[in-house]
C-alpha cells in the first residue's frame, strides 16, 4: 500500500482524544502481522485505549525510534467543506481530512515503508512508536517509553514526526495547563462591601499573569530561535458568577505556561502564586473563607533542549540534504524521550500551520518527501 492508501484508512478512524483509538491499534496490529513485524500494547489504565510499539529489526542496541501519535483534535463546530474523517483529493495536490498533517500522515509514511524494511536485513532496528492522548496533555507516551526503555536494547536517536515541513527541529517549549478557582463571598451587588467578588479577584490575577511575560522579557530570559522569544502565560478559559446582580462567589479559570527550555516552570507558576497569596490575603480581610487554589490540568510537558543531538541530526541531514535545524513553540512527546536521556529530535511531513483547522490537509509533495526519507533511512542504517 501507498503512503495515500494508508493515510485514507488511518483518516477513517475518528480517533479524537475524547474517544477510543483502539480501532486503528487493531488495524495496525493486523497490518503489522502480515508483514512479521512483532509489537506490543501498552494500554490505558481503562483499557480504552492503547500505545503501540514495534520493532523492524533485530532485537540489539541502536537504530531508529519513529514516533507519532494516533490521536486527533476535535472538529466540533469547525467548518469543513468535506467530511473530516473521509480522505479527500479536490485536485489541488493536496488530501483534506482531520489528522492528514498532525498527524497521521507521517505514521502513514512510517507503515508504506515497513515492507521495504523487513526485507532488508536491517543490522539495527527501526522502532514504530504510536501513542495515544498527546494531544490532551502527552498523557499516553510516557508508559510506552518506560516500556521501550525497560524491556528492549536502548535506541540511538528518535524522530519524533509532528509537522515541520520536514525540517528537523530541536528545540522546543515546554507545557502545563493549570486550572484556578477563586472563592470569594456572595452579596447583593447594590452592597458592595459586604461580599468580596471572585470575578474581579480573578480579573487582576488574570492580568498578572500576561504581566509576567513582559517581566520575562525586561529580565532578557529570552530565546530568539522561537518565533515566541520568552516563556508564554496564557489564560484561554474563564467562568463565574450566577447573575448580573449578585456579587460572585467563584470564578475559575484555565490557563496555561510555555515555557522556554531555559526556564523553570516551578519559577513561573511560583511567581502567579506569589501573586495569588498577596491576593488571597487581602480577601480574607473581609472573608475568611476566600481562596484562591490553582492545580495541574496535565503533567508538565517537558521542554525539548538543543542538547545531546548531533547525532540525531546529522542523520536528518544526511537523509533530507542540507537543512537547517529550528524550533517550535509547542509542545510534542520529543521532551519525554529526551527526558529518558535519548537523543531526539521533530521532523515530519505538513505544517502546523494546517494542524487543529477546519479542512486541515497536507501536501501531497510532503507526503512524498516523507516517503523519501523513509525509504533513506532504511538504506542508511543497512550501509551504515
Amino acid at each position: 500500500m501507498t503512503a495515500s492508501q494508508l493515510l485514507e484508512t488511518l483518516v477513517g478512524f475518528a480517533t479524537v482524544s475524547r474517544d477510543s483509538n483502539l480501532e486503528l491499534i487493531r488495524w495496525v496490529e493486523a497490518y503489522l502481522d502480515d508483514h512479521g513485524v512483532p509489537h506490543q500494547r501498552i494500554e490505558s489504565d481503562d483499557g480504552r485505549k492503547a500505545n503501540l510499539l514495534a520493532r523492524i529489526g533485530p532485537e540489539v542496541a541502536g537504530g531508529v525510534v519513529l514516533s507519532g501519535h494516533t490521536d486527533v483534535v476535535p472538529v466540533d463546530g469547525q467548518p469543513w467543506s468535506s467530511d473530516p474523517f473521509t480522505l479527500t483529493d479536490k485536485g489541488d495536490g493536496r488530501l483534506y481530512g482531520r489528522g492528514t498533517c498532525d498527524m497521521k500522515g507521517f505514521i502513514a509514511c512510517a507503515l508504506a515503508q515497513v515492507p521495504e524494511w523487513v526485507q532488508q536485513d536491517l543490522p539495527v532496528p527501526i522502532y514504530l512508536a504510536l501513542s495515544y492522548d498527546e494531544e490532551v496533555g502527552c498523557i499516553g507516551a510516557p508508559r510506552m517509553i518506560e516500556t521501550l526503555m525497560a524491556e528492549h536494547p536502548r535506541p540511538a536517536a528518535v524522530i519524533v514526526g509532528e509537522p515541520t515541513l520536514m525540517q528537523p527541529v530541536v528545540a522546543h517549549k515546554g507545557a502545563t495547563n493549570l486550572r484556578t478557582t477563586v472563592t470569594g463571598r456572595a452579596s447583593h451587588s447594590s452592597q458592595v462591601d459586604q461580599g468580596v467578588s471572585a470575578i474581579h479577584v480573578a480579573a487582576r490575577l488574570v492580568t498578572y499573569i500576561e504581566e509576567v511575560m513582559a517581566e520575562l522579557k525586561a529580565e532578557g530570559r529570552v530565546d530568539e530561535a522561537f518565533n515566541v522569544v520568552h516563556s508564554s502565560l496564557h489564560v484561554g478559559k474563564i467562568a463565574g458568577g450566577t447573575a448580573i446582580n449578585i456579587m460572585a462567589r467563584e470564578c475559575v479559570f484555565e490557563w496555561e505556561i510555555r515555557h522556554l527550555p531555559s526556564d523553570r516552570f516551578d519559577e513561573l507558576l511560583g511567581r502567579v502564586e506569589a501573586r495569588a497569596a498577596e491576593l488571597e490575603a487581602e480577601m480574607r480581610q473581609r472573608t475568611p473563607q476566600a481562596a484562591i487554589v490553582t492545580e495541574a490540568l496535565n503533567e508538565t510537558v517537558p521542554a525539548l533542549a538543543d542538547d545531546n543531538n548531533a547525532e540525531v541530526l546529522e542523520l536528518c541531514q544526511a537523509l533530507l540534504g542540507e537543512r537547517p535545524a529550528g524550533a517550535v513553540a509547542y509542545a510534542t512527546e520529543a521532551g519525554q524521550f529526551q527526558r529518558r536521556g535519548l537523543p531526539t529530535l521533530i521532523c515530519g511531513p505538513g505544517s502546523i500551520a494546517q494542524a487543529h483547522q477546519p479542512d486541515e490537509y497536507i501536501e501531497v509533495a510532503e507526503l512524498e518527501t516523507a516517503s523519501r526519507f523513509m525509504a533513506a533511512l532504511g538504506q542508511h542504517l543497512t550501509t551504515a
